[in-house]
């Protein structure tokens, strides 16, 4: 073991493996209760492995993913001051209109813009943003917002498996095996897009065809007018600015040498700086404070508390022994460990967070890069572990950070989105796409 990460005395004199795995365990166990909030669990854990000796601090500290916190924390400050100029609210009228208000035709407009944006935002913020439109434009039609919200989930989830910064998983794998943005796009674009046309198919036929509004509903939404949507101009052109440099730097990140991190922290100071320049220092305070506080701490704090709880895990060798289970099990074949992975991972992320699944899975497959011939044999094995957890996130209401915050908004409006009946519709078409996504890595990479 590395020098400050040596195992210190365990509580009780518990073997460590055992430990480690208990607590992993009921960590898991909690997250899915939904009882406590996660980032208490994912904290309270990261604790007691440290305090039961199975690390120390600073070996705590080396199990953070730096990367992956500063990359969604600039992106989260990006957004949140975006979002004040009224630009998504524009997108989404705009799109609504061009389509002459016909109820389909928003469907498909809007599943569209919230793919693009979870591409090139992240699709957790993309539904914070599309999904209260969504409802104002459903209530103007008279329509249910159900099959809309839907498939909004569903774009959120396909669009944001594209890029290195569209689904938490990404972006952990992605600072994990040092892969950059246009990786992402080059390996994971084709798919997405073929996967985005198909699944219009079956929305269609359960509810798309069903979808009517009467002329008058339809005039009212024309009637809106997208400009009055954009509420400051001078902020609009600073937010599409530093929008531009921070995806042109993730874009060149390799040539330029800087991580992720770096490139959207400090798009998020830069954008931070540009809009409170005209500010005495007391309005500053305000207005920086307003910002971090639409932050979502929660995911981070979560986060924080997960790198140290897998770490933990990692460092007693017991993802060593897991990985080489599944080694054995699949015989070592690279064909079937990699497909193996795609289906595991679809069907555990929509049965738990795909992030803390991610987590874990990140340091076993890398355990397996000896047996299955280095480094470069493993790149399957990644697209297929970005693949299955970011689609999986489809599968339940708690598959995907975003699906929550749907349900979470369609609640308010007093159109809730139940357990049950979401998931008896979305599992089997989850799985449709993860066959599709089989032919796919099959055909590409084995």
């Amino acid at each position: 073991m590395n020098h400050g990460t040596e195992v210190i005395n365990i509580v009780f004199g518990l073997d460590p493996q055992w430990y480690a795995g208990i607590l992993f365990v009921l960590t898991y166990l909690l997250i899915m209760s939904e009882r406590i909030n996660r980032a208490i669990i994912s904290l309270t854990a990261a604790g007691l492995m440290i305090l039961g000796g199975v690390l120390t601090q600073e070996a705590a500290m080396e199990g953070i993913d730096f990367n992956t916190i500063g990359l969604l924390t600039g992106m989260m400050i990006i957004v949140a001051i975006t979002k004040q100029s009224g630009v998504f609210q524009y997108l989404a009228i705009w799109s609504a209109k061009l389509v002459g208000a016909s109820p389909w035709g928003i469907l498909v407009m809007l599943s569209l813009v919230t793919a693009v944006l979870s591409a090139l935002l992240d699709n957790v913020t993309t539904v914070l943003l599309i999904a209260p439109v969504t409802l104002l434009i459903t209530d103007s039609l008279k329509v249910n917002p159900y099959p809309y919200l839907f498939a909004e989930i569903f774009s959120a989830n396909i669009g944001g498996t594209a890029t290195l910064i569209g689904d938490p998983p990404n972006i952990m794998i992605g600072s994990a095996v040092g892969l950059t943005f246009n990786d992402f796009i080059i390996n994971l674009g084709p798919i997405v897009a073929i996967l985005l046309a198909i699944i219009f198919i079956p929305i269609y036929l359960i509810w798309g065809r069903n979808l009517r509004a009467s002329p008058e509903a339809r005039q009212r939404v024309m009637d809106y007018n997208e400009n009055d949507a954009i509420t400051d101009t001078r902020l609009l052109k600073q937010s599409l600015l530093v929008l531009a440099i921070v995806i042109i730097g993730f874009t060149n990140s390799h040539q330029i040498g800087h991580e992720p991190a770096t490139i959207a922290m400090f798009g998020g100071a830069l954008l931070l700086l540009l809009s409170n320049l005209p500010r005495s220092p007391g309005e500053q305070s305000k207005e920086i404070e307003k910002i971090f506080s639409q932050i979502e701490w929660i995911t981070i704090f979560f986060f924080i508390g997960l790198f140290i709880i897998v770490y933990g895990v990692e460092k007693t060798g017991l993802l060593e022994l897991v990985a080489n289970e599944i080694m054995t099990l699949t015989k070592g074949d690279a064909q079937n460990t990699t497909l193996l992975i795609l289906w595991v991972s679809a069907v555990a992320s929509a049965v738990v967070d795909n992030i803390p699944f991610v987590a874990t899975m990140i340091p076993l497959i890398q355990n397996m890069g000896p047996s299955l011939g280095g480094s470069e044999a493993l790149m399957p094995l990644w697209w297929a572990l970005a693949l299955g957890s970011c689609l999986g996130g489809n599968g339940s209401l708690v598959g995907a950070s975003a699906n929550l915050i749907v349900a979470g908004f369609a609640e308010r409006a007093g159109q809730p989105i139940r357990f049950l009946p979401f998931m008896l519709m979305a599992f089997p078409l989850m799985l449709g796409t993860i066959a599709i996504s089989t032919v796919y890595i099959y055909l590409r990479y084995l």
